[in-house]
């Protein structure tokens, strides 16, 4: 007569024990790639924010142009590079090269600012879309760079002088009255708050 052995109670409970364990161990180990995988993405994405950001400025810096601007209240002139404590923005300037491929009614000199907002720790960059605005005319705003805890701008003259915080350059402790002055190169650094200090030097085309 033949007997057949089957599992006891405590041999399934085992078993089904060794299986959830096993489960449980796959699925953390798959949280834990997922999260890895999310954490380069958001890395890579971050990346892809600083270096956009740092093109833009590029871009601008590299095109300084001498023209200057009218007030808004149209009684005085702008310098073509300002940077003053006193003014609403950190940097403003005039850069050309502003392409027009379908022939609007305007020039190809931009006005720009870059700012950096600390109530949300924010890069700035603002452009108009004429040289010689009125109180009427907005700025066009684009936030460039989030995490900006700290921006610092420092101009080079021609005499290989650096300037920081102020443009154009005092002469001798005398303002300097060439508002058509340019600087030969910018240093734009800010610190962010996941990499540090981050800093480029541009060479302007002024």
């Amino acid at each position: 007569m033949n007997s057949s052995k089957g599992f006891t109670l405590i041999e399934l409970l085992v078993a089904m024990s060794i299986v959830a364990i096993i489960g449980v161990i796959a699925l953390g180990g798959l949280n834990i790639v997922l999260q890895q995988q999310t954490m380069a993405e958001e890395r890579a994405e971050r990346w892809r924010e600083i270096q956009f950001a740092m093109r833009m400025i590029a871009q601008d810096l590299s095109q300084i142009h001498p023209r200057t601007t009218r007030d808004e209240m149209g009684q005085g002139r702008r310098p073509s590079v300002q940077v003053n404590p006193n003014q609403l923005y950190a940097l403003e300037f005039s850069r050309g090269g502003w392409a027009n491929p379908v022939n609007l009614p305007r020039g190809n000199v931009l006005r720009v600012a870059y700012d950096w907002e600390a109530t949300d720790n924010t890069l700035v960059r603002y452009h108009w879309p004429v040289m010689d605005r009125t109180l009427q005319t907005l700025p066009i705003r684009t936030d460039l760079l989030s995490g900006v805890e700290e921006l610092e701008i420092s101009l080079l003259d021609q005499a290989n002088q650096w300037h920081l915080g102020e443009w154009p350059p005092f002469n001798n402790g005398a303002a300097n009255n060439n508002l058509m002055t340019t600087p030969r190169a910018i240093r734009f650094q800010f610190r962010l708050n996941d990499y540090g200090s981050i800093w480029r030097t541009i060479e302007t085309g002024g």
